[in-house]
């Protein structure tokens, strides 16, 4: 039998570690010293420790690792756990090679403008909601005042006399290309809490999760078209493409002093 510091020095696994494995059931001492507690261990348990040792450089916790060491686990059941264990270590390999390309995307952004940019753009997912949304087509750009406005006054008093409530700011969807200055085909959206009925350009539907890309744009609405810019600029560095309408979320609105105003800029896509 081994002492469990000369235990520890010959696995290079400390004592503190033994310790632990042993309180989880997964490496016993082979006695315990009723008088001192002290531990002892054997030689023979050198391949079941080095296996332990073994699966948790793969990834797997105690927990999965005390699951496989059962002896009444299947060689299917393992091979599903490594097969599974395989697929999470792709996922997060495929993840950090786009951390690497967005990191390589804003070097190469900072060494043209040798400025910080004024823009950063976010990644996530934006959720499913129940809408009421009133759609319209805008002849000219300089008109959407004038369009949206009276659209949200109107979504707002109709939500209102059927008794549900809006649950976050409005937005525009837009469905024409965010080029495209004439005859824009939008809708203007506000969230609400509970289904209600339709009536004329009036529609109750649920937009789906959709992963976005996003900006934030503080100031009036005169810059605005660079937050577009810059969303699509990163959305072409960064192996991205749009697959749906893009949405400007009027997160606040300040009539009297333009300058306080915050939009969200969201475009939605995918990888290309």
């Amino acid at each position: 039998m081994i002492k469990i510091g000369d235990f520890a020095r010959l696995t290079q696994v400390s004592i503190v570690t033994l310790r632990y494995y042993d309180e989880m059931d997964l490496l016993k001492p082979v006695r315990v010293d009723s008088f001192t507690g002290y531990r002892f261990y054997s030689v023979e348990q050198l391949p079941r420790l080095n296996r332990i040792l073994a699966l948790k450089d793969l990834g797997f916790s105690l927990d999965q690792i005390k699951l496989m060491l059962a002896d009444g686990l299947a060689v299917e059941q393992l091979r599903a756990m490594l097969t599974l264990q395989k697929s999470e270590v792709e996922k997060r390999l495929s993840e950090e090679s786009e951390r690497l390309q967005r990191i390589e995307s804003r070097l190469r952004q900072i060494e043209m403008e040798n400025k910080m940019p004024n823009y950063d753009v976010v990644i996530k997912n934006a959720p499913a909601m129940l809408v009421a949304s009133c759609r319209m087509t805008i002849p000219t750009n300089d008109q959407v005042p004038q369009y949206l406005g009276p659209a949200f006054d109107e979504l707002y008093d109709y939500i209102r006399k059927h008794n549900a409530k809006d649950t976050s700011p409005c937005f525009a969807l837009w469905h024409s290309p965010s080029d495209v200055y004439e005859n824009e085909d939008v809708e203007a959206i506000v969230p609400i809490d509970r289904q209600i009925k339709e009536a004329g350009r009036i529609k109750i539907y649920e937009l789906p999760i959709t992963q976005v890309a996003s900006v934030v744009h503080q100031g009036n609405f005169e810059d605005f078209t660079q937050g577009h810019a810059a969303l699509l600029e990163w959305i072409d560095a960064n192996g991205y493409k749009i697959v749906g309408p893009y949405r400007e979320i009027y997160i606040k609105f300040n009539h009297q002093n333009l300058a306080d105003t915050t939009t969200e800029i969201q475009f939605a896509v995918e990888k290309a």
